[in-house]
């Protein structure tokens, strides 16, 4: 069997052995996002030229090419699209480990959930990516219109898909927060009892949460981050009571 999928040990750890156990899932997460990085430094220059179709539309369709100011921008700029994607093309994979990492501290018949896990997070965060990219163009108009008609957009290409990189990122992140809760109930640390008598306290720490993670800043994008969590927020409740939790 290979060591990676090996049974994880029983009984209690120690902290010499979590501290081993976190660097041995760290080292392969980190090497499955460099292979995607890898992959995604090669085909870059669509995903730039993907992601400026964009500003061009928010610009009423006129040609527009992002600039860079020093002479080793451009590459810096590929090399951190190539890093976003891959963290995104390694998803399964340090999902997985996250999985694998936090198991010993469930029982046998909770494990058995590690494929469905590892599924719906990779559906939820390709779900935040799909509604980002759906907020982008309403997100761009705000921003590139909020000064008015004397300032004149004039973007750089560090500064513009670093921004749209975080956005996917950021969303895909926040719509995970499902699965974050259900574990939770799972663990026992949380109940759904408690999850109802939270409810107000959930909305305004779930808007502050978007507010705070939102790259953009614009009211859209909150909104469209907002809401889902919301609903995200009274499913879990629903699921963890079909668990008995």
């Amino acid at each position: 069997m290979d060591p990676v999928d090996a049974p994880a040990p029983t009984g209690h750890l120690t902290i010499v052995e979590h501290l081993t156990e976190l660097r041995r899932r760290l080292v392969i997460s980190a090497a499955a996002i460099a292979a995607g990085a890898v992959i995604c430094f090669i085909f870059s220059e669509t995903i730039i030229g993907f992601f400026v179709r964009y500003y061009t539309d928010a610009t009423d369709g006129e040609k527009q090419s992002l600039i860079f100011l020093g002479p080793l921008d451009a590459f810096a700029t590929r090399i951190k699209v190539a890093t976003y994607g891959g963290i995104v093309l390694a998803l399964p994979v340090w999902l997985y480990q996250v999985w694998r990492f936090i198991t010993p501290g469930l029982d046998p018949k909770e494990k058995r959930y590690a494929i469905p896990f590892v599924l719906t997070s990779i559906v939820l965060f390709a779900l935040g990516a799909l509604v980002a990219l759906l907020t982008l163009p309403q997100a761009l108009d705000f921003l590139l219109n909020i000064g008015g008609s004397d300032l004149r957009p004039q973007l750089t290409a560090d500064k513009y898909l670093g921004l749209i990189s975080l956005m996917i990122v950021a969303f895909g992140l926040a719509f995970e927060f499902p699965i974050v809760l259900v574990f939770l109930l799972l663990a026992g640390v949380v109940t759904t009892r408690q999850l109802r008598h939270w409810r107000r306290i959930a909305i305004i720490s779930i808007v502050a949460f978007a507010a705070i993670i939102t790259p953009s800043q614009d009211p859209y994008s909150l909104l469209f981050m907002a809401g889902p969590m919301y609903v995200f927020y009274e499913l879990s409740i629903i699921v963890g009571r079909i668990l008995h939790r």
